[in-house]
C-alpha cells in the first residue's frame, strides 16, 4: 500500500474521546476553507429518494441534518462514540422519532443488526482510523447497503508530499504545530482502490481541494 511521505501516521493518539478537543473543532469548523462547498457536491449526489440512511462519525449530527433537509421523510441512524458529540447530536434532533442516535466506536466492526440503508455518509471521520481499519469498515458499509445504494465519504485525505501538506496547513490557517495529531491520511488513490477491492462499483472521487476530497462507490443493482 503506498502511503504519502506526509502528515500524522498510525501512532498517533486519538483525541476525540477529549470534549475539549470536540468543543474546538466545532467552533473551528465554519472557518474552514472550503467546508460548505463539500458538503454541497455531497448532496448533489444523495440519491433521489433514500429512505433510511447511516451517517458514520456524526459528531454533532451535521451532514445528517443536511441530508434530511435535502431528502425529507429519510430515516436516520446517527453513529459516534465522543460523549460531547453524542450529547450535541441528541440537542440537535431532539425528541425526532426517525432519528435514531447510537453510540459506537468505528474502530470496531459494524453491527449487523443495524439493518440495511439506502445511504452512507460519513465526514471528516474516518481519517481517524488504523489504515487496515479503514479499509474493512469500506467493505462493512458495503455489506449495509439495499443494492443500487450509495456511500459518501467527504473525508480528510493524504497529500503526495510534505511540502503540498504544509501548503494545506497554511491554506487552512494551521502551522505544524497545529495539526491535529489523531489524522491517520491515506492518499485518494488508495482509498478509491480499497473501494473497489470490496466491491463497490461506480468509485470516484467526486471532488478534491487539496485534502478535502469526496469519494463515493454504489453498491451494484
Amino acid at each position: 500500500m503506498t502511503r504519502a511521505p506526509a502528515g500524522p501516521g498510525p501512532d498517533r493518539p486519538n483525541l476525540w474521546t477529549d470534549a475539549a478537543h470536540a468543543r474546538r473543532y466545532l467552533a473551528e469548523r465554519g472557518t474552514f476553507a472550503h467546508h460548505a462547498e463539500g458538503y454541497e457536491i455531497l448532496l448533489e449526489h444523495v440519491p433521489p429518494a433514500p429512505r433510511r440512511v447511516l451517517d458514520l462519525g456524526t459528531g454533532d449530527g451535521f451532514l445528517l441534518a443536511l441530508v434530511r433537509e435535502a431528502r425529507p421523510g429519510i430515516t436516520g441512524v446517527a453513529v459516534d462514540f465522543s460523549a460531547e458529540m453524542l450529547a450535541r447530536a441528541r440537542d440537535r434532533f431532539g425528541a425526532a422519532d426517525d432519528v435514531t442516535i447510537v453510540e459506537h466506536d468505528l474502530a470496531r466492526p459494524l453491527p449487523a443488526d443495524w439493518g440495511s440503508f439506502d445511504l452512507v455518509v460519513s465526514s471528516y471521520a474516518v481519517h481517524h482510523l488504523a489504515d487496515e481499519r479503514k479499509r474493512a469498515l469500506y467493505g462493512e458499509v458495503r455489506g449495509l447497503l439495499e443494492p443500487g445504494g450509495a456511500f459518501l465519504n467527504l473525508e480528510h485525505v493524504a497529500s503526495p508530499t510534505r511540502e503540498l501538506h504544509a501548503a494545506f496547513l497554511r491554506a487552512v490557517g494551521k502551522t505544524p504545530e497545529q495539526d491535529d495529531p489523531s489524522n491517520r491520511l491515506v492518499l485518494v488513490e488508495t482509498q478509491l482502490a480499497w473501494l473497489r477491492e470490496v466491491g463497490f462499483d461506480q468509485v470516484d472521487c467526486h471532488w478534491k481541494w487539496r485534502e478535502l476530497a469526496l469519494l463515493g462507490g454504489v453498491e451494484p443493482a
